[in-house]
């Protein structure tokens, strides 16, 4: 029975994958990368809301010395969203998600760094496994480099970097005695006040005019899909498998969703050494994630 439960983390990370879908839609609408965040989170108010609501109301209950970590939280996401917006719009899909998925070897060497924390051989090898992979999926040992953005690249590995540090600061969190759906809560109802002078609501007004039905819809699908559901999913699969399990095929299932994505919808159809690239990096983080 406990298998069934696998179903959770591996639907987070398809949703995780389609964000590119969206993200591309409302750029090519003329939404900017602020606007569009502001509408992802704003919206996503709600269903986190009904989480809790549904789940245990306690969990609306927060502590003074827990504000500075929401807001670390909320600048972590900020950060993550940009960046991997920006990767999606200017790299393939499934490149942009597996430079995501890096975050886990920036935790590593972040915690070395400032916590001391042991790097065994394994680790190393895992995580030069996934660079190498990440190398290939560019494309630069065959020559199509010039078919890549360098910014767009640089834009997912701050992506992976943003990440990392957001898992630091929420397992900070959680120490403290916080469930990760509070920390969320908390932390898009920061950005979402913060990104409010920066939100232009012209482009909002623009965009739902096209078709108001369809367009409000579509918002609402966007931020739940792409970002409330599959946390929701991700921290409800924890009271049926482990950590480590529902890392692994979230984070196996949100690359290749986004590589499925790219190739059926925008026609991003990889080489073989990219594809290669593609599944070494994704055993190798698999490895890792597991460790």
């Amino acid at each position: 029975m406990k298998k069934i439960y696998l179903i959770l983390p591996i639907l987070a990370g398809i949703m995780f994958g389609s964000s590119g879908i969206f993200v591309r839609t409302l750029t090519q609408n003329g939404i900017d990368p602020t606007t569009l965040l502001f509408l992802r989170f704003s919206i996503a108010i709600i269903p986190i809301l009904l989480a809790i609501f549904l789940t245990d109301r306690e969990l609306f209950k927060i502590d003074k010395s827990d504000i500075p970590l929401f807001i670390a939280c909320a600048i972590c996401i900020i950060g993550l969203n940009l960046c991997y917006n920006e990767s999606m719009n200017t790299i393939p899909l499934s490149l942009a998600a597996v430079l995501l998925s890096l975050a886990p070897i920036y935790v590593i060497i972040i915690a070395y760094i400032a916590f001391g924390e042991k790097i065994t051989s394994k680790k190393v090898i895992c995580m030069l496994l996934a660079i190498f992979g990440c190398v290939l999926m560019t494309g630069v040992l065959e020559n199509s480099m010039m078919n890549i953005s360098l910014f767009g690249i640089a834009c997912g590995i701050g992506a992976g970097l943003f990440w990392a540090f957001y898992l630091i600061a929420s397992k900070k969190s959680i120490k403290n005695g916080k469930h990760t759906f509070t920390i969320l809560l908390y932390s898009i109802i920061i950005i979402s006040i913060a990104l409010i002078p920066f939100t232009d609501f012209g482009q909002i007004n623009a965009f739902v005019s096209i078709n108001p039905l369809l367009t409000i819809v579509f918002l609402i699908i966007h931020s739940t899909f792409s970002f409330a559901l599959p946390y929701v999913f991700s921290t409800l699969s924890l009271n049926f498998i482990d950590s480590g399990t529902s890392s692994i095929f979230m984070s196996a299932s949100e690359p290749f969703a986004a590589l499925l994505f790219g190739l059926l919808i925008y026609g991003e159809i990889p080489t073989l050494v990219m594809l290669c690239g593609f599944i070494l990096t994704l055993v190798s983080m698999t490895i890792l994630s597991r460790s």
